[in-house]
C-alpha cells in the first residue's frame, strides 16, 4: 500500500479500479476455466499492468498472453510470468532479432503463424540465435482476422515446421471461439491431424464472451481471456458479467448544463474512446443509469438526461463504465486504485502504448 487518500480527491477525469472487483473477477473466472478442465492463459491487453497479471497468476494462471512484442517487453522486465505467448504474427528483421532477445530471458516463449513467410521468418532468426520457438497455428474461425483459411492448411504448415530448424509445433490457436463455426473448424482441424498422425499438444481458444459456452468446446487445453478482468458494457450484454462485476470505471466532472436535459463532462473519445462494437452509445452512468452517454468528442462527454428523472448538476462527479475497457487502459499512464472510498494504490499503466 503505497498511500491513502479519498476517492473525492482525484482530480477527474480519472480512470479506477475498484481492486475488491478486480480480485473477485480473477477468482470466478480462473476456477470456471479451472473447472471446466483448461489451462488459463489470461491475455494482459486488457490491464497492461503488472501487479494485475501477478494477481491472475497467483490465483492459478499458467502464463500469460501478450498481443504485441512490446507488450511482453514489459512484462518480462517486470519479472511477471516465465510462459508467455504472442498472438500476433511477427514479421521482418527488427521484431524477429526482438523475439529472440526476449525468447533468451525466459522459460517459455511462444508465438503463433498463419503463412509459410512468417514462419519461415521465425526458423531464419532462431536459427541465428541457435534457438528453438514454439508456435502454434493460428486458425480463422469465422473472425476475419489473421489465421489459416481451412483445416487442411493448418496440418500443412505444421508439416512444413517438421523441416525447418529452430522451430517447434505445438498446437493450434484461435479467437474467438463461442460459436458453432469454430467448433466445426476446430473438430475437423484435430481429425486432421490425427489422420496425419501429428500430436496437438495444445488447442488455445479465446475471447471473455465465449467464457459462457466452455462446455461446448471439450477439445480446448487452454484458454485466453482478457476483459474479464475489469469487464464493461459489452461484457454486460454478452451475459459474462453484471454491472456490479464492473471494476474500471472513469470519474468524470459535470462541467456544463447547457440544457435541462444535457450535460457535458470532461471525459471524451481521449478517455473513454469511441468503440461500439455491438452496444449502443458510449458507456454506462454508474450514478443515473437512465442517462445515456450519447456522444463524444475529443474532450467532452454528452449525456442524455432525458429519460433519467434525477440529473446531476454542475460540480457533480459522475462515474462512466466505458463500452470497450481494454481500450480505456491504453489511453492513461496510472490508473488509482480504489477500495471502498479510498484510492489505496496507484498502478503504472506499464505497457500503455506497447503497440509494436
Amino acid at each position: 500500500m503505497v498511500f491513502m487518500r479519498s476517492v473525492s480527491d482525484l482530480d477527474t477525469p480519472s480512470v479506477t479500479i475498484l481492486i475488491d472487483r478486480v480480485q473477485a473477477n480473477i477468482d470466478r473466472i480462473q476456477g470456471m476455466v479451472a473447472g471446466a478442465g483448461f489451462a488459463n492463459r489470461p491475455h494482459i491487453k486488457t490491464h497492461k499492468i503488472p501487479q494485475i497479471a501477478r494477481m491472475q497468476i497467483a490465483a492459478g494462471a499458467v502464463g500469460i498472453t501478450c498481443q504485441k512484442l512490446s507488450e511482453a517487453e514489459a512484462f518480462i522486465d517486470a519479472g511477471v510470468a516465465d510462459d508467455i505467448l504472442i498472438t500476433f504474427n511477427i514479421v521482418g528483421e527488427k521484431k524477429l532479432e526482438r523475439l529472440m532477445a526476449l525468447s533468451a530471458r525466459i522459460k517459455r516463449l511462444a508465438v503463433v503463424a498463419d503463412s509459410e513467410t512468417v514462419l519461415r521468418g521465425i526458423s531464419a532468426a532462431a536459427v541465428r540465435h541457435d534457438r528453438v520457438v514454439p508456435f502454434l497455428v493460428e486458425c480463422d474461425t469465422g473472425f476475419g482476422r489473421n489465421g489459416v483459411q481451412s483445416p487442411a492448411a493448418a496440418v500443412a504448415l505444421a508439416q512444413l515446421s517438421t523441416s525447418l530448424p529452430g522451430v517447434r509445433f505445438e498446437g493450434v490457436m484461435t479467437y474467438p471461439v463461442g460459436t458453432p463455426a469454430a467448433k466445426i473448424f476446430l473438430v475437423e482441424t484435430l481429425a486432421l491431424f490425427a489422420a496425419a498422425g501429428i500430436e496437438v499438444p495444445i488447442v488455445s481458444g479465446g475471447g471473455s464472451p465465449a467464457l459462457t459456452s466452455l462446455a461446448d468446446f471439450p477439445m480446448l487445453t487452454e484458454h485466453r481471456a482478457g476483459t474479464y478482468v475489469y469487464n464493461d458494457v459489452m461484457m454486460m450484454a454478452s451475459g459474462v458479467a453484471g454491472w456490479d462485476d464492473c471494476a474500471l470505471q472513469v470519474r468524470a466532472t459535470v462541467v456544463s448544463r447547457p440544457s435541462p436535459d444535457r450535460a457535458i463532462i470532461d471525459a471524451g473519445s481521449k478517455v473513454l474512446t469511441r468503440e461500439q462494437y455491438y452496444v449502443k452509445d458510449f458507456g454506462r452512468v454508474v450514478e443515473y443509469p437512465d442517462a445515456v452517454v450519447a456522444n463524444l468528442s475529443e474532450e467532452h462527454g454528452m449525456i442524455d438526461l432525458s429519460r433519467s428523472a434525477t440529473k446531476p448538476e454542475v460540480g457533480d462527479v459522475v462515474s462512466i463504465i466505458p463500452n470497450h475497457c481494454c481500450v480505456v487502459s491504453n489511453m492513461v499512464d496510472r490508473v488509482y486504485v480504489v477500495r471502498g472510498d479510498q484510492v489505496i494504490d496507484i498502478y503504472p499503466v506499464a505497457a500503455r502504448g506497447a503497440v509494436w
